[in-house]
């Protein structure tokens, strides 16, 4: 026996109302206001597999607004997926359980993004319609056809990444894009129209849209908005009038629903309402079974699938690319060997482009981009192409002046898989990214953020674009690993390091100005330590000095001063906190050891250095902000040459000794 259409629907909403009134703790509004829409997607038009949750070809579907994350769990659990189970569901929000406040993507399979910042999902689906339109480009339809489709409310909307990802899927033409907008006109704080009353149509047509209306609790309306949205070739706005809340008498429509449980009385009372017999969390046979036929409708594409990629001539590469695998082949030892042959004083900045000529020549994977920065960032080589509807197969992406919208698109691309994507803007404009590049790391996404103009060498553009805080910002992010070489061979390295990794982005901080090449030896990868020793005493070792970046070169001076007088110091040059802080216990004390006076040297924020100098050490940097000037005068204005910290050691190497 098939059971109706609204006791399909009528399941999410008692799902999710008792999951949030069990957890005391949720957001039973938007499920229930948009059951009807999202039943209609998952049981007609949604490409998906419960048996096979990572399955490439899949249609990928994004619930931007998060904090609904019980819709996404009970259409999850009552389409078949192996998780959630309803044991899970009844521990929402509780430690242990994957069904957590908001989706987050390593909680569980069928969850394609980590959403609830609103307008994070939106944009991330985005870089997953690229993603999409890129590898069809390459593979074809055989391989590669399917949709992005994202439920989003009048907060992912209203947020001003919206803005910048809208802009760009507009002028990219993602046509297989589809966003369901749950136009509840409800915010937290009450009616949309206290804060807002921008016509939000308009927008979206001019941005390059198509906007299509329906009735939210219509199952033919939504169907027939939907078609219309599937015939067109530009990405898709379907507005969904919907209720929010909708089945609880006394409080839908309401910002009462919105972040609250509907408490015992009105939970009794919808359940009237809807007609909803049953016991908290109790599906009846009917409807579950339903449900499930639906979960199953994707077996026999998927199957159709399965045989068109085991007779393809490209299938050995194509799924390597969807294991995230680098080539077999791919190597950076020929890029590094050229550099020791032939020394070169070029900026990080050149340097990460000479390495990138290499990559992007080895490895198909890789899209590149940039925040309206491209030559600045240098992040273009040859040969890569302008990304767009003329030529999808191409491989470097214009962002415009976009850099939250570009680094959550990326998030996109690497989540969809196939696609390893890096992208440009200078470093003090990571202020504007910083969301998304929080959200890279949290959902162990493997995106490479290239940031260019990394201190007071910038020079003469001055304090609003000298990044002073931003590395310390930046190395407070867990799972981030940021990394900041001093020469040519180590922004190989840090490449080759970034790109290996699978389970988390990584972020190269590039110097504008020219800088020597430290490194003439490259038997190993040695920034893969994160520190080690770029420079070793001569005389008795006193003094350990610590750089990164461009101030390893001042360190080598440095040192150079210091053993003039007899007083041995090393040199470590520390490109990647991380990477250091994962040592051994051995190495860090063997390269630190407590004897030798520790000072660092870092031409930004000083704070988090005593981690490594200790409170009796010595840190050079920069704790205010900066000036307009030429960077070589700069330095001299900040002490950090050698001629002004060579003294303060030697000072406090005697102070210590008296």
């Amino acid at each position: 026996m098939t059971a109706s259409f609204a006791d399909c629907a009528n399941a999410i909403r008692a799902l999710s109302m008792d999951a949030v009134e069990a957890a005391n703790s949720g957001h039973p509004g938007m499920p229930m206001g948009m059951a009807d829409v999202a039943t209609v997607l998952f049981q007609e038009y949604l490409k998906f597999d419960p048996a096979d949750p990572k399955w490439a070809d899949r249609d990928r579907f994004v619930l931007s607004a998060g904090h609904g994350s019980m819709l996404l769990y009970s259409t999850l659990y009552l389409t078949g997926y192996a998780q959630p189970t309803l044991q899970d569901i009844r521990d929402f929000r509780q430690i242990g359980s994957p069904c957590a406040g908001h989706p987050e993507n390593f909680e569980l399979p069928g969850v394609e993004c980590t959403t609830g910042p609103l307008g994070q999902g939106f944009a991330m689906a985005v870089g997953m319609a690229a993603a999409e339109r890129h590898l069809n480009a390459i593979y074809g339809d055989g391989l590669v056809d399917h949709r992005t489709w994202v439920i989003a409310g009048d907060g992912c909307l209203m947020e001003g990444i919206n803005h910048e990802a809208v802009g760009l899927a507009g002028h990219l033409k993602l046509g297989k894009l589809i966003v369901l907008w749950d136009d509840n006109k409800i915010t937290i704080d009450g009616a949309v129209s206290l804060s807002s009353s921008e016509d939000i149509p308009a927008r979206y047509r001019a941005s390059g849209w198509q906007v299509v209306e329906c009735d939210g609790h219509d199952r033919a309306d939504i169907a027939r908005a939907i078609d219309e949205a599937l015939a067109s070739a530009l990405p898709s706005l379907v507005q969904c009038r919907t209720v929010i809340g909708k089945g609880a008498p006394n409080k839908q429509g309401s910002s009462k629903v919105h972040g609250s449980p509907l408490g015992a009385d009105e939970v009794a009372a919808a359940r009237q309402a809807l007609g909803w017999n049953h016991p908290a969390f109790e599906i009846p046979g009917d409807i579950r079974e339903t449900w499930l036929a639906a979960g199953k409708r994707g077996a026999v594409p998927h199957a159709a699938w399965k045989q068109r990629l085991a007779e393809h001539e490209d299938r050995a590469e194509f799924e390597r690319r969807m294991r995230g695998e680098l080539p077999a082949w791919f190597s950076m030892a020929d890029h590094i060997q050229g550099l020791l042959a032939a020394p070169q004083k070029v900026a990080t900045r050149k340097a990460s482009e000479m390495a990138l000529e290499a990559i992007n020549a080895q490895i198909p994977d890789t899209v590149g981009g940039s925040a309206d920065l491209t030559g600045s960032n240098n992040t273009l080589t040859k040969g890569l192409g302008t990304f767009g509807a003329d030529n999808y197969a191409s491989r470097y992406v214009y962002y415009g002046i976009r850099e939250f919208g570009m680094s959550a698109a990326m998030n996109g691309m690497a989540l969809h898989g196939g696609v390893i994507p890096y992208g440009g803007t200078f470093l003090v404009f990571a202020d504007y990214a910083r969301a998304a590049i929080r959200l890279s790391a949290l959902q162990q996404a493997r995106v490479v953020y290239v940031m260019t103009h990394d201190s007071i060498g910038l020079g003469e553009d001055g304090p609003t674009h000298q990044p002073v805080e931003h590395l310390t910002s930046l190395r407070l992010i867990p799972n981030l690993d940021v990394y900041r070489p001093c020469d040519v061979v180590e922004t190989a390295e840090c490449w080759e390091l970034a790109l290996q990794r699978q389970d988390g982005p990584g972020l190269l901080a590039l110097s504008r100005q020219n800088l020597p090449q430290l490194r003439t030896e490259a038997a190993e990868n040695r920034s893969a330590r994160g520190g080690y020793a770029i420079r070793e005493a001569e005389a008795p070792r006193q003094v350990v000095l610590i750089a990164s970046g461009s101030e390893v070169e001042i360190a080598v001076a440095v040192r150079d001063g210091l053993e003039a007088q007899g007083i041995g110091a090393d040199v470590v040059s520390m490109p990647c906190w991380e990477r250091f802080d994962a040592q051994d216990a051995q190495y860090k004390r063997d390269l630190l050891p407590a004897h030798a006076l520790k000072v660092s040297i870092e031409a930004g924020a000083t704070l988090g250095w005593e981690r490594y100098t200790g409170l009796d050490g010595l840190n050079f940097g920069v704790d205010g902000f900066g000036a307009s000037g030429p960077y070589l005068k700069l330095y001299e204005h900040f002490g950090l040459t050698a001629g002004a910290i060579v003294p303060r050691i030697v000072d406090k190497l005697n102070g210590e000794q008296a």
